[in-house]
């Protein structure tokens, strides 16, 4: 992977491959930045294949819900998915597009991505706002040996609504019950850490982390390793230490029952397993079963389908992980199946 082309999607909102007005069979998304560096990719790499382009716009998941809502694009994507009553309302079908991990970053001179290890109830109380210094007692005795600074620790967050807030947010829900208490999980959520900064997009958060001394946040892994920001080993559900890759993040989803819930809507947070990531999550697409646009709507199902079958590698590059053949075959068959696009 071309260092250049990522730097350039990490600073993006937005991305377009030969898209212009007269080119009508170019496919239009909004939504989720999670997913963004490797639909990018994708983009690039179907243009060169096929010759239609794609126009994505990463301005989150609250975003890309409200715009294929309206219409104003072919296919919306989110991480916090829809529930099966609110796909039913609106006459959509929603379907995962690849899997990933929200990892814990902070900024701090002299550790190296990993080096620091945290746990859900500690992370919990950081970003509560309730430990306020790196050398907190309980997070020294997590890192026993570790040097931590008399430092105040700044929270970064997303100032959007965003499906990588519902990931996070759906995990401290999880392990900690004062969070659920106090907080909840959702797209968007009331931080109540009083040092705090907020950012638009996974852009923005990696931006302020990396600017903010001390500052802890949380994106998608690959804005975190492409951009150099140091990430946080974390305690599973299983009682392991580990870091975030894409085995780990398979790991979480290696027992999903993608079918068992409408919409496939399923949470991959805390999941069982000694190498499972905790916080792993999935994209998903929105799209009409009605579309008013039949032959954009073809094209979206198109590119999904080129992206599952030769974008693998493209994917595990990124540090994602790509739906398996099985998944992607029951996708075509039980859920493509709904659109008509005849």
């Amino acid at each position: 992977m071309r260092r250049s082309f990522i730097k350039s999607l990490i600073g993006g909102a937005a991305l377009a491959f030969g898209l212009n007005a007269a080119q009508a069979a170019d496919i239009t998304g909004a939504g989720a930045t999670f997913p963004f560096p490797v639909f990018a990719k994708w983009a690039e790499d179907y243009k060169k294949a096929t010759g239609t382009g794609l126009n994505y716009q990463s301005i989150g998941s609250s975003g890309g819900i409200r715009q294929i809502r309206a219409k104003t694009v072919t296919f919306g994507a989110t991480d916090a998915p829809l529930s099966g009553a609110d796909l039913d309302k609106d006459g959509m079908v929603q379907f995962p597009v690849i899997l990933g991990g929200v990892v814990p970053i902070f900024n701090l001179e002299g550790f190296a991505p990993g080096e620091l290890r945290v746990n859900g109830e500690v992370l919990a109380e950081m970003f509560m706002g309730w430990i306020v210094k790196w050398n907190d007692p309980k997070i020294a005795a997590l890192n026993p040996g570790k040097k931590l600074p008399d430092q105040t620790i700044t929270v970064a967050h997303r100032a959007d609504g965003s499906g990588t807030t519902f990931i996070f947010t759906d995990y401290l829900n999880e392990v900690s019950k004062v969070w659920a208490e106090k907080v909840g999980k959702g797209a968007a959520v009331k931080w109540p850490a009083a040092s705090s900064v907020g950012g638009k997009g996974n852009e923005g958060v990696a931006a302020n982390v990396s600017r903010v001394r001390g500052s802890i946040g949380y994106v998608e892994y690959a804005y975190a390793k492409r951009n150099k920001i140091p990430h946080m080993q974390m305690l599973n559900r299983d009682g392991q230490y580990v870091n975030p890759d894409d085995s780990t993040f398979a790991a979480a989803a290696a027992g999903a029952d993608w079918f068992g819930t409408p919409g496939m809507g399923i949470s991959l947070v805390n999941q069982k397993g000694a190498t499972s990531w905790p916080i792993s999550g999935a994209s998903f697409a929105l799209m009409y079963k009605s579309p008013d646009n039949k032959a954009a709507s073809a094209e979206v199902i198109k590119f999904f389908d080129w992206a599952f079958k030769n974008g693998k590698k493209q994917a595990l590059d990124l540090d994602y992980v790509p739906l398996p053949d099985a998944l992607t075959s029951q996708i075509a068959s039980k859920v493509w199946s709904q659109i008509n696009n005849k």
